[in-house]
Parts: C-alpha cells; structure tokens; sequence
C-alpha cells in the first residue's frame, strides 16, 4: 500500500505565548510536529509494517520545517517531500488543501491522511476541502484503521458514539490524536532519517494558480480570554439551598 501523510510545523502548545497590541507573539525557536499528524504517520507505519508498502509524508511549509520532516522519517517515514515556502505567507486551511490537491493530482496512492486538525489554528478544515478537491471518498476524526484488500476500514468518533466506515481505496481519513500514542524516534532512526530522499518542491513547479493562493479568511486581531465571574456559594440544607438556587435562575434572564 501507498500512503501519502500530510504534515504540518506547528508552534508548540507548552511554549510561552504573549498577545501584545491584538498579535500573537509566540516563540519560534519551539516548533513542532502536529501532535495529530503525529498520530497519523503512527498509523501508517502500523499499516505498512501489517502489509506492507510505503510511507511518504508531504510538508507545505518554510525551510525550517525540514526539522519536522526528519521527526517523521525518524519515527519510521520512508521518504518525503517539502513543497517550499517563505514562512511569510498567511495561508489558510483553503489554501493548504489547494495547493495539496495541486500537488497529489498526478500521484498514485492507495491513503491519503493527515490530522484532523492543525494545533495552532484548531480549524480542522484542510483534510475535508482536500478530500473534495481530489473527489475521494473521505472519513473525518478516526481513532482506528484496518486495511483489507481494495478497502480501508476506518473506525471514526461521531457525535453520538463511534461509528465504522468501509472506504474504497484511493480515499483519505483525517485522524484523531486519541488514535494512538506515536513512538518515539530510537537513535537507529535518527541517524537512518539523515539518509532518507526529502524532495524539494516550489510552489512554482506546482504550476498553481495565484488565486488558490489567497487565503478565503483572515485574522482580524488576537485577544486575552475574558475571566468568567466567580461562582456562588451556598450553605444550609438542601431543601432550601433548592429553594435558593431556583428563585436566582429564576430572576436571571436567559438562563432557563
């Protein structure tokens, strides 16, 4: 089997973050691999070392990414491919599933993930609107998967309980963090990630139009979460705390 992994360099969540003047100030030297992206090439090294085939995870991103690059091909990723930017840009989910389906529109490939969302705009957007560029029969937030011949059997969190779905090969799935817990590169895959063929792609060898390169949303400002109201405290018994509580939602508005 092929699987395609999409990845994304993302800031890391323990890293301190300041807002100042409405932007966000965060540290850049703390950059990461996705945590649910991590998932994701988890699984698809379990599916490979089960049946078989390839890993190759695909990263639209600066330079620096390459860091987040080598973690995958450290974990076990067979190879990989950078398609190249400045780091300047401020692209969206749209724009990332635009120029991905540029780019796995001539490939052959039996999976397609990626993480279900990104954790630093939590969106969770770019794995669908790429299922429907690319016309796939697609699956969102699997905890698991099984591959069986022709068919990728995706176990997927609903909204009221899990729910599985048989999908036809070629598809995508976007995974859930809770799916597993992705290992940890050894020293071997390290020193062996070094090795392993990182193909640079510019955005221009795309050959993408400069209209799917702007973004569809923009970040007006960021700001401080307001703090909530402290509670109330009641004592006495429980009969008339009842009472109490009742009579107070009962003169609050909009409450029930």
């Amino acid at each position: 089997m092929k699987f395609y992994v999409c990845i994304k360099q993302v800031p890391d969540v323990d890293a301190p973050i300041q807002i100042k003047d409405g932007k966000l100030i965060q540290d850049t030297d703390r950059m990461v691999l996705n945590a649910y992206d991590a998932s994701a090439v988890e699984e698809a090294l379990v599916l490979k070392e089960e049946h078989g085939g390839e890993v190759e995870v695909v990263l639209v991103g600066p330079d620096k990414a390459k860091e987040t690059i080598r973690k995958a091909l450290a974990m076990g990723a067979d190879k990989a491919t950078h398609i190249a930017t400045s780091g300047d840009e401020d692209y969206d989910s749209a724009t990332y599933a635009n120029i991905l389906a540029t780019f796995f529109s001539d490939k052959e490939y039996d999976v397609i993930s990626c993480g279900k969302q990104s954790q630093d705009t939590d969106a969770g957007l770019a794995g669908s609107m790429l299922g429907e560029h690319l016309d796939l029969p697609y699956a969102t937030n699997a905890v698991g998967l099984e591959a069986e011949e022709g068919t990728l059997v995706v176990k997927r969190q609903g909204d009221a309980g899990q729910e599985i779905i048989g999908l036809p090969t070629p598809c995508l799935v976007t995974c859930s963090n809770d799916m597993n817990e992705p290992r940890i590169p050894s020293l071997k895959g390290i020193m062996q990630s070094k090795r392993k063929p990182v193909e640079d792609v510019a955005l221009s060898d795309l050959d993408i139009d400069e209209s799917s390169l702007q973004p569809k949303t923009k970040v007006t400002g960021h700001m401080e979460k307001p703090e909530r109201e402290p509670g109330q405290k009641f004592e006495g018994e429980p009969e008339e705390l009842a009472q109490k509580v009742a009579t107070l939602l009962d003169e609050e508005e909009n409450v029930i």
